[in-house]
């Protein structure tokens, strides 16, 4: 058995559900795999496969299939029982979960000693529109599949317009791969940015935004910053400007809407990772992922990078409170660097200090290097160092 501080097993084997299969579910299950081989297993999620969300702007380049991997096959590889269903969590069920170490599952009484919530915290919720597509529609279909669906429809000869709403990291990478899709496959189209805020991807360095709109000016795509989405129609998308709240229209025949994260069921944890609800302390359940806040000095950034770093500490402090001496280890990962790709061959990002940007060829290439990890972790080599 690998080595791990302060674990010292009883002769209890353990039954740990896991309820959620995304980056802190697969990151925890993989350490509880790793460190207690003989842990009973169970992994609940309402999808058949577990998808690398934040690669889903690669399918213009790649089959949306090389990002999906069968539950059924994590299953056999890693002995954990998988259970493809929804379970509704909130605070009411998980204060009776603590009380009864178990809950029920389509008719099935399902026990455990611990219980991980993992279940992210979703993307913000838009009606559905015929001329937008949203994270949700990237998800079940790749990103050169429904481009190309859309332009046939484009009958007129007017060069398409594409408004992508949302100056964040995952808006920035889909324009950018957006863009080099059209050139590939020789489509003149105009692009265009739509934000909110004066500056895109504003939660890092400035340096940042500097690259990323002069790459904006080199590529003629048309920025409109401080500016809101409200519709989009057949032919038109409905813009509001936010300093006069004035709306106005232009020419936009597709938008693609990326308007962030929604924080629905965040549940507050300690710095070891157990759930805490009105100053209780739940010490059988724990929490790690989009979902979760640590009240502790570590990143609570909503990332990938985070949440895999919590679902490995929660796992190891799950085999710790188990253990004879029940020592935890307190959450301080802090992000070690950030890259937001723009295209298959451009990247900016930031690494061991905000101050030291990087761009281009280098930047992609550590964005390449952090991520083959996560890929090596799912066959089971863990080459994290914490």
């Amino acid at each position: 058995m690998a080595f791990l501080p302060f674990y010292i097993p009883k002769q209890k084997q353990l039954k740990v559900v896991i309820v959620g299969g995304g980056y802190a579910g697969m990151a925890a299950m993989t350490a509880l795999f790793r460190y207690a081989p003989d842990c009973k297993i169970t992994v609940i999620d309402p999808c058949s496969q577990h998808i690398k969300i934040t690669h889903l702007h690669e399918t213009f380049r790649y089959p949306l299939s090389d990002l999906q991997i069968p539950f059924a096959d994590l299953a056999k590889r890693f002995g954990f029982r998988f259970i493809q269903a929804k379970l509704s969590v909130d605070k009411n069920n998980l204060q009776q979960w603590q009380i009864d170490k178990q809950f029920v599952l389509n008719d099935e009484i399902i026990d455990f000693d611990y219980l991980l919530i993992t279940t992210g915290c979703g993307n913000k919720d838009s009606d559905p529109v015929e001329n937008v597509l949203s994270m949700q529609d990237f998800i079940n279909n790749s990103g050169s599949e429904l481009l190309s669906a859309r332009l046939a429809q484009h009958s007129d000869d007017s060069e398409p317009v594409i408004s992508v709403i949302g100056g964040g990291a995952t808006g920035i990478q889909f324009l950018f791969e957006v863009k080099q899709f059209l050139f590939r496959k020789k489509i003149r189209a105009k692009l265009r940015l739509i934000h909110s805020r004066e500056r895109v991807l504003e939660q890092f360095p400035p340096g940042f935004h500097t690259y990323v709109e002069s790459r904006l000016h080199d590529l003629d795509i048309e920025f409109y910053p401080n500016t809101y989405y409200s519709n989009q129609t057949s032919d038109k998308i409905i813009l509001q400007d936010k300093q006069t709240k004035k709306e106005f229209e232009c020419r936009s025949d597709l938008s693609l809407l990326f308007v962030g994260k929604k924080q629905k069921n965040i549940f507050e944890a300690n710095c070891f990772g157990q759930v805490t609800i009105n100053d209780s302390l739940f010490k059988n359940i724990f929490v790690a992922g989009d979902c979760s806040h640590f009240n502790s000095l570590g990143s609570n950034s909503l990332s990938a990078q985070s949440a895999v770093r919590k679902g490995k500490l929660v796992a190891r402090n799950i085999l710790r409170h188990s253990s004879v001496l029940s020592l935890l280890e307190p959450y301080l990962h802090h992000e070690l660097g950030y890259v937001v790709s723009m295209g298959h061959a451009d990247a900016v990002g930031w690494l061991a200090s905000e101050g030291n940007v990087i761009t281009g060829l280098p930047a992609l290439t550590i964005k390449e290097l952090v991520e083959s990890q996560y890929d090596l972790l799912l066959m089971g080599i863990d080459t994290y160092l914490v």
